[in-house]
Parts: C-alpha cells; structure tokens; sequence
C-alpha cells in the first residue's frame, strides 16, 4: 500500500506537543494514502503514540555553522537541514513532505505531494517575490533524501560559507542550492498562502469581518505574527495586523484535530 510519509522538526520551547499532534492530524485527515508522520526533536513528550519521534542530532558541523549564524544574528536557523540528510529515515520509501509547526493544513494534500516529482518544491516567499528575488519559502517543502542529498553535504562541507552565502537563511540556502541544480520546482501559490498576505482584510474590513480562507488553500502560513494561537483569539499588533477571532482556524486547527485525536492529544 502506498503510504505518504510527511516530517517536522522541533527544538526549544517556542511551539509544544500539541502543535505537531495538530499538525500529524491536518495531514492524514488531508492525505488520500495513510500517513506515515516523523518529527525531529530533542523532547518527545506529549506526542501522539503514531508519530515517529527522530532525535535531534549534534551535527559535526554545528559549532562552525552557529559561529557563522551568530554573525548573521540567525541562531538556529539552520536547524532543519538535518532533515536533509542522506539516510536519516533508513526505511524510507519515496518522497518527504516537511511543514513548520507554524502552519495549518486546510485542504487536500496530494498535489502538493506529487507535485513536480524529483525535484525540491517549495513555495515562493512573499516578501522576496516582491523584491525580485527567486527565493522559496520554508513553511512548506517537498524533497526526497535519496535524490538530494546534497541539501546536506553542501553545509556539511562548508558550513561557514554556506551560512554567509545565504546570509542565515534556511530557506534561501534550500532554494538556491536547488535552483543551481535544475531541481527546483515552485509550489502553486493558491494552495500555500500566507495568513498575513492572503487572509487578512485591509483595514478597516480587518475590524469588521474576521480572515478570509482562500478557496483553494490548502495550507495557511502563519510566519511572523500573528501565530496561530494569536488569530484564533483575535489579535492586535498594528492597524494592518488586526484581526478578529477566527472561526476557521479554530475549526482547522483544533476542533478537527480534536475530533480525531482526542482532546488529550490535541
């Protein structure tokens, strides 16, 4: 049986158990094939007894690649490339599909999975859209570790240059590095958009009516503020950053998941 193999990673405080085990449920609710759902993370407690827990490696590389990330003054940031290492899942049979925890799954997910077979499929970011850049956006990415594993290899072998070239950007390494490859493929951007840019109302409709859910979206990006747990209570950070609770994202993201998992776990 065809089986659709999905991955997060979590490290740190900042987003606990419950936003993978809602994230695990938005993916098998939303997957046609049963879901095989991995997270990488140094604290395993508090996840759903299906998810694979992977433990979160001490990279050779690490203290070359955060010297160079303090630099760039991005801590961190370049955590998620030890998804990309070859072998990581030693049974793993095709393609992984990797979110952030900062997302909620909305709508069907078999395009987004098939979509551009053998190549790296990321979405392109808003902001450097806008500014000319070919960058892709990190929230949502598809890649298979048997095809590329040189997402990997390259920072492995210079993780102080690849940091500076990229200027501590996960994302911009990931999607440079495949575009220099050919195997670079954008996701369509009516099914990942982001809450900010394609969901909220200009003012003053913000103060009126609550977010909008594009028709198509199959995945709503919460990159910034206001996160997930800010919307669905309503949120003020600015005149544009206003918004009034949120019907649909508590729906999504918790009510379903709850329906599915228990509230326990959700």
């Amino acid at each position: 049986m065809a089986v659709a193999n999905v991955i997060c990673i979590k490290w740190g405080t900042l987003f606990g158990p419950e936003y993978v085990n809602r994230l695990y449920s938005g993916a098998r609710r939303n997957l046609s094939v049963p879901v095989r759902f991995f997270c990488m993370t140094e604290d395993a407690d508090g996840l759903h007894p299906e998810i694979e827990a992977l433990d979160l490696p001490i990279e050779p590389f690490r203290a070359e690649m955060e010297a160079a990330l303090a630099v760039a003054n991005r801590q961190g940031a370049m955590r998620k490339v030890s998804l990309f290492r070859p072998g990581l899942i030693p049974d793993l049979d095709g393609p992984l599909l990797g979110f952030d925890l900062d997302v909620v799954i909305t709508g069907a997910l078999d395009d987004i999975l098939h979509h551009a077979p053998g190549r790296v499929a990321m979405r392109a970011d808003w902001v450097e859209a806008r500014r000319g850049r070919k960058t892709g956006h990190g929230s949502v990415f598809r890649y298979d570790p048997a095809l590329h594993g040189w997402l990997y290899e390259t920072l492995a072998a210079d993780p102080a240059g690849e940091v500076a070239k990229a200027r501590g950007s996960e994302q911009r390494y990931t999607s440079t590095l495949a575009q220099e490859k050919g195997a670079f493929a954008y996701l369509p951007p009516d099914q990942v958009v982001s809450f900010k840019h394609g969901c909220l109302h200009l003012p003053p409709m913000n103060y009126l009516s609550e977010p909008r859910l594009p028709g198509n979206a199959r995945v709503v990006c919460f990159h910034g503020r206001p996160k997930m747990g800010d919307a669905v209570e309503g949120y003020h950070g600015s005149v544009f950053r206003h918004t009034l609770p949120c019907g649909w994202l508590r729906d999504h993201w918790i009510e379903r998941a709850r329906a599915d998992l228990g509230a326990g776990w959700a």
